[in-house]
């Protein structure tokens, strides 16, 4: 792979940092590097903003009105929103159901959700998880029992992300409990506003309620709103899951990452010079940006791939796991770095409630390093992945 960027490249990285200094306001970028919560309204805003560009759909093939952007693009684009602490763009519509829906949804259901996941007018959470099936998804007890021209779905979902803004959600569910733990499974589309749902929110150790438990009782669902055939939803759920666990890799967020706790450690001493030239701190982050550097080149060779129209096999695991493992690694290096500015940790800070405790770049460190610790359970937990490279690769 070439690694050089070309003048057309160049230009497209110039064309992106002039729109985020346009269009980025200071104060929300000032609450996305201190650690503060933007709110429903600000991620709302941030999609908003991208669409009127048409830079939201950037992954979605040009057929479904996306910009069809290559491997070098994506990568560009998330690296300099990621270095001017831009929103994260909600990925659960546009990242995870769109490419499910483009591949295997009907023509009426790419018609009326598509668009909609454009406009914002459906906000989606993802329904996986259960008080019993984490990354042993297959063993979910949610059930949808068909009662004519309607499924109804009774169960729970947990550790589910923005569910408490979402108006619809994608879940899983069991539709004949006779077959084989993967073969008795669906994906269906559920309006949150159906009634039988109740959303419980989950507050975290930053003290956010950023995750959620979802009930469904004699939840009645239209059969139009099945995903493909009944109880091949396995198959579905395992093509959206390449997708996501490519996403929590978060290069740009990584390298933003990094940047910033080398400008901490050439602010905070040891034994009276600063920390950055103190050769165990400096050797850490070496062989973190090592590995970030080969990583990153990883995520474009699998992205690529992805536009030409190949899922992400086996690879979207090793970058899972790579993935996370390198974010966690920086974030315990500013841990360290701010040293004891660490110790206090106000979750009112975090909400934005209070003044930070110490200096500004403090602020965040605590609260990411605690929340972040997730990065290696959820999308299928790391040693899970692992087992996965090891039968696929290895024959195990």
């Amino acid at each position: 792979m070439d690694l050089s960027y070309t003048d057309e490249e160049k230009a497209f990285r110039d064309e992106v940092r002039g729109f985020l200094a346009e269009k980025l306001p200071k104060e929300i970028s000032d609450k996305i590097r201190a650690g503060r919560n933007i709110g429903k309204d600000g991620y709302e805003w941030w999609h908003a903003t991208l669409n009127a560009r048409g830079w939201l759909n950037f992954n979605w093939p040009k057929e479904f009105g996306g910009a069809e952007w290559n491997a070098i693009q994506r990568h560009i684009f998330e690296e300099e929103c990621a270095a001017a602490y831009a929103p994260r763009i909600v990925p659960f519509g546009l990242s995870m159901l769109g490419p499910v829906l483009q591949k295997f949804g009907s023509k009426a259901q790419q018609d009326y959700f598509l668009p909609r996941i454009l406009n914002g007018e459906h906000w989606w959470c993802q329904g996986y998880s259960e008080p019993g099936a984490g990354s042993d998804l297959a063993s979910l007890k949610t059930r949808a029992v068909r009662d004519g021209d309607h499924y109804v779905v009774n169960g729970q979902k947990t550790w589910t992300t923005l569910a408490q803004y979402a108006n619809w959600i994608f879940c899983l569910v069991r539709t004949d409990p006779e077959a084989k733990a993967q073969e008795g499974i669906s994906f269906l589309l559920i309006d949150m506003n159906t009634p039988g749902i109740e959303v419980r929110p989950i507050v975290l150790l930053d003290g956010t309620p950023e995750v959620n438990e979802v009930f469904f009782d004699d939840v009645r669902v239209p059969v139009e709103n099945l995903v493909g055939e009944e109880n091949k939803g396995w198959t579905y759920a395992k093509y959206l899951l390449t997708h996501e666990r490519t996403n929590i890799a978060g290069v740009g967020f990584s390298q933003a990452g990094l940047d910033m706790v080398k400008r901490i450690a050439r602010i905070e001493t040891a034994n009276g010079r600063p920390l950055i030239e103190n050769p165990h701190f400096a050797a850490r982050l070496a062989r973190v940006e090592i590995d970030l550097m080969a990583m990153a080149t990883t995520n474009m060779r699998i992205i690529s791939k992805a536009a030409a129209g190949q899922a992400p096999g086996v690879e979207s695991s090793m970058l899972k796991v790579k993935g996370t493992i390198i974010r966690q690694e920086i974030n315990d290096l500013a841990r360290r770095a701010v040293g004891p500015y660490a110790m206090p940790f106000a979750s009112e800070a975090v909400a934005g409630d209070n003044d930070p405790i110490g200096p500004d770049y403090a602020a965040p460190v605590a609260a990411q390093y605690f929340n972040n610790r997730k990065l290696s359970i959820f999308g299928g937990s790391n040693e899970i992945q692992r087992g996965i490279i090891a039968k696929v690769k290895m024959g195990g």
